[in-house]
């Protein structure tokens, strides 16, 4: 690891990423089952703390009450016109029968009791809830002048059942006689009928019951330390134009999908954004129980990617950095007590961050415009577009990756922010090594630089500035040497040390060494100023 190689002056320039307002927005989405392969229709309800589902229900208004949300419909067929309904749907396909389009003035929709969507349970009496789509139309052609349908809103109807007629029917294998759940029954059941013409329809009664269509909530998911992740679940590949959200408290939204990519990037940059707003609004409060050296910096979940052959791709790590030490959990900390319950904490200054280089997405998102079905996955790509490492001290790291661009920036700059803050605390960082026999101490001080003392005498050895470090090299376990220029005579002077920690020395001198450069850069110490206004002094 060459340390005198590193330019930490070029991370520091870009100034700190704050906070933005809370975004507060409605959309129509998808709700996708990874079980039946099928979607349907939602709306999503974006405040600054919850994020809400809804599916569409049919409800009573008016006419007295009901405890059944079952209707029963008597309807009177017309020479033109028929029933002035069409279904889709059936047994066969593992779908009820479902209304699947109401011509306007007509029959059913002179009822006002009908709806698209509804899944019909029975006919005159009959029950159809196991029923295929022929028996259904059969039963239908042939139930007389007068028919009494029972119906009931199918809330979680697939959503090519209730598509406009007309509509673009999904590959099916011709050779088999099973038809499309697409299939649309509206000409044979509002053909020409045989029967008599029966009179016009009465006018609805005003103490008949009334109904209508509407969102109503169904899952409320809180976003205080909630998680955003587009990765299959127990894979390491990204969905397509797809996400969940998975809140600290268990539940999640199921997967929600979208129609295009940017309408999907747009929901997970709100989501996260609220998400991100409501994590400083805690650390805010938690730091007034933590003295001023012991600060929470950032926290956060991220996805780490396990090298392991025996584990799981990834899996999900909530990440803290505070006062001195980065914390590992595998779940956040509610309390005081819980952030002595870390998976892995390790000093700030004895680890190093590194950004892998930037895959750029939206290669990805364009090839899934082209492609609107949810089987075409970034599978090349995997999930790890903005990732970054933590390499640790003992020679291990973590591979991390996080949902947006953005998130990145804010860990990279946390981490540098964290550094110069733990170098401003302590100064100075003392090591024991050994060089030719004897034990010594490797010192790094912030302000004279590296100094090797015996470890008995504590009389100093020798001693540089850090601009007199011009190179250094390692044999990766034990062994470090490093060149200095000596200031008189300009001449490379080489050091040879061996440490029992290296990599974590290793770190620590490029920790100082980058805490010093950014302590003369005036743009990184007003962020550090305004980044200071989210903690609790």
């Amino acid at each position: 690891m060459n340390v005198a190689g590193n330019q930490p002056a070029e991370v520091i320039e870009r100034p700190v990423s704050l906070p933005v307002p809370t975004w507060t927005k409605t959309g129509i989405a998808l709700l996708y089952n990874e079980d039946t392969d099928n979607t349907c229709d939602i709306r999503l309800k974006l405040t600054k703390e919850v994020l809400t589902i809804q599916k569409q229900d049919v409800i009573r208004i008016g006419g007295g009450e009901s405890h059944s949300d079952h209707r029963t419909i008597v309807l009177r067929r017309q020479a033109v016109g028929g029933l002035g309904l069409s279904i889709k749907g059936g047994s066969e396909h593992k779908v009820p029968v479902v209304i699947s389009k109401i011509f306007k003035d007509q029959v059913a929709d002179q009822t006002g009791m009908l709806f698209v969507g509804d899944a019909v349970l029975q006919i005159n009496g009959i029950s159809v809830e196991n029923s295929t789509h022929e028996e259904v139309v059969h039963l239908l052609r042939n139930a007389g002048d007068e028919v009494t349908i029972t119906v009931q809103y199918f809330r979680d109807a697939p959503s090519f059942l209730k598509l406009p007629l007309g509509s673009p029917e999904p590959r099916s294998d011709h050779s088999s006689r099973t038809p499309s759940p697409l299939f649309d029954s509206g000409f044979h059941l509002n053909g020409n009928s045989n029967h008599r013409v029966p009179s016009s329809p009465p006018s609805p009664s005003a103490n008949e019951p009334k109904y209508k269509k509407c969102w109503v909530g169904a899952v409320s998911l809180p976003l205080l330390m909630a998680r955003v992740s587009r990765c299959r679940a127990g894979t390491d590949k990204l969905r397509s134009n797809c996400f969940e959200v998975l809140a600290l408290n268990g539940e999640r939204s199921s997967v929600l999908q979208f129609c295009t990519a940017a309408e999907s990037t747009d929901w997970i940059q709100s989501i996260s954004n609220n998400i991100n707003n409501l994590t400083l609004e805690n650390m805010k409060t938690i730091n007034k129980c933590f003295a001023p050296d012991d600060q929470i910096i950032h926290m956060g979940w991220v996805c780490d990617h396990l090298q392991t052959s025996d584990s799981p791709p990834h899996c999900f790590k909530f990440l803290a950095l505070k006062g001195s030490s980065v914390y590992i959990f595998r779940t956040p900390p509610v309390s005081t007590l819980d952030w002595g319950r870390a998976e892995a904490i390790h000093n700030v200054c004895e680890v190093l961050f590194k950004t892998h280089k930037l895959w750029i997405a939206e290669d990805c998102w364009i090839q899934s415009k082209l492609q609107l079905s949810h089987h075409h996955d970034c599978e090349a790509q995997g999930s790890k577009a903005y990732s970054f490492s933590v390499l640790l001290g003992h020679g291990q790291s973590h591979s991390f990756s996080v949902e947006l661009g953005s998130d990145l920036t804010i860990w990279e700059k946390s981490f540098q922010r964290a550094v110069f803050m733990e170098v401003q605390r302590t100064r100075s960082k003392t090591y024991l090594c050994s060089s030719q026999g004897k034990i010594l101490c490797f010192t790094i001080d912030f302000e004279s630089g590296f100094t090797c003392s015996e470890s008995s005498t504590k009389n100093i050895v020798w001693k540089y500035k850090f601009s007199q470090l011009k190179g250094s090299s390692d044999d990766g376990k034990t062994r470090v040497k490093l060149l200095f220029q000596n200031s008189e005579n300009k001449q490379i002077e080489m050091k040879e040390l061996e440490f029992a920690n290296l990599t974590a020395v290793l770190h620590c001198v490029h920790s100082f060494i980058a805490a010093k450069v950014a302590s003369m850069d005036p743009v990184f110490i007003n962020s550090q100023n305004i980044s200071r206004k989210h903690t609790h002094s």
